[in-house]
């Protein structure tokens, strides 16, 4: 942790009511209002002073909600792109790389921008905080938080599917702080999420808040910073494959404050979001102009999980509805919910690697996959300044170049376990 960082100031208002309060530490929730909504964070620095990269993500420190700092942080590096821009006809096209590429200065030694969150929301901990922190995860945030707090030495319970544990794999041994649990196989992320809320219902543990929390969007948010502050103006469109959509809402909400800077252009990037087909429930939504999601079977759900390859993105719960998520970040700013099948995702995958020269996660080739189909099909043209958020990669290249260890499960729960059992396993963990 820095000595020497001045915590950064801000106060929170709510995205409905546009009411203003001060962070009580950890607020979720705009305090006495009846509809559910997320909360932002209104920085005291309009203008964004961007340090130089020596200080990992905390270069973007003026817009995170922090009180310190942590070691060991990478920020997005955004570059242009040449082999892939050329192939499908662009010439603008930026790639904002959260991952492991040394070779572009992108050190994401978990490879995925997850950890842009994780160094973010603990960053927004207090220093004295005794409790235990519990993410729910399908894989990628897991790995994020379970290796910042392992290296900062921050207790925290894990709550994963076990189908998706062997994404928690890592080039050292996990400390002790760090307890994973998983939901048995055949459960998804939405079971995780009901162990997690469980967990947080006993007295030693509190949520990190997914979507709800500021520290996870505005972390998430650097992305965005990172391509602007590279490019110098606000880009036309931003690819991303979504599975909460949170990504997405961070991209929007620093827009806001990139056009209220005064220095980038005051439009809105077109949010061009992308899901993995068949689990496209966000698109089904979106196309029947449904702020709900529309119902669907638990079992069916489930099926189509486990049909995907970019599992990261099968969040049955995502913050779309609420006020100030993805329905309304969409509306406001524009954008389509594309989708890709897996024969275009692992397509687009090879694509990237051979003419950019790293691997991406799946997640990532849903993005590229869906950009190559918008450019095809006239949707962005060839002159339009577009911004391709690749959410992790570099992961192949860096187990090639490091001897990989995975974090094992403490317990294992049943798909819908009662708190009795769940505070009996975590008396003993914690």
């Amino acid at each position: 942790m820095s000595k020497e960082f001045k915590a950064t100031e801000y106060i929170l208002e709510s995205v409905n009511t546009g009411n203003q309060f001060n962070d009580q530490g950890w607020t979720l929730d705009a305090p006495n209002e009846a509809e559910a909504t997320l909360i932002r964070a209104i920085y005291a620095k309009k203008q964004i002073e961007v340090k130089d990269a020596s200080h990992g993500i905390y270069r973007f420190s003026d817009w995170l909600p922090i009180h310190k700092t942590l070691k060991n942080s990478s920020a997005p590096v955004t570059y242009k792109s040449e082999g892939l821009a050329k192939r499908i006809g662009l010439n603008n096209l930026y790639i904002t790389f959260s991952g492991y590429w040394p070779e572009k200065g992108a050190n994401f030694t978990t490879g995925s921008f997850k950890e842009t969150e994780a160094y973010s929301v603990c960053g927004r901990l207090s220093s004295d905080e005794k409790k235990v922190l519990v993410v729910a995860s399908a894989g990628n945030t897991a790995r994020a938080f379970a290796h910042v707090c392992s290296e900062n030495n921050i207790p925290l319970l894990l709550c994963v599917p076990e189908d998706n544990i062997d994404a928690l794999w890592f080039n050292k041994p996990i400390k002790d702080c760090v307890k994973l649990v998983v939901t048995k196989s055949g459960s998804d992320y939405f079971d995780a999420i009901h162990l997690s809320n469980l967990a947080c219902q006993l007295d030693n543990f509190f949520t990190e808040g997914g979507a709800k929390n500021i520290a996870r969007r505005d972390g998430m948010g650097t992305t965005t910073l990172s391509a602007v502050n590279e490019i110098g103006k606000i880009p036309d469109y931003y690819f991303q494959a979504v599975g909460s959509g949170t990504g997405a809402i961070a991209a929007w909400e620093a827009n806001i404050r990139l056009i209220a800077d005064g220095r980038f252009g005051n439009n809105k990037m077109k949010l061009m979001v992308s899901q993995n087909e068949p689990f496209v429930i966000m698109k089904d939504a979106w196309k029947a102009d449904s702020r709900a999601i529309l119902p669907m079977n638990n079992d069916e759900a489930r099926k189509q999980v486990e049909t995907i390859i970019a599992k990261v993105l099968s969040n049955r719960k995502p913050p779309y509805p609420i006020i100030g998520g993805l329905f309304d970040a969409m509306k406001d700013a524009g954008g389509d919910v594309l989708t890709a099948t897996n024969d275009e995702l692992l397509a687009a995958g090879k694509l990237f690697e051979e003419l950019e020269g790293n691997d991406i996660h799946p997640a990532a080739a849903v993005a590229t996959a869906t950009l190559i189909k918008a450019v095809n099909n006239g949707t962005v043209g060839k002159d339009d300044l577009i911004m391709l958020n690749i959410t992790g990669g570099g992961e192949e290249k860096f187990k090639r170049e490091n001897e990989i260890t995975y974090l094992k499960p403490s317990h294992i729960f049943d798909i819908d376990p009662d708190i009795e059992t769940i505070k009996n396993v975590l008396d003993k963990l914690f």
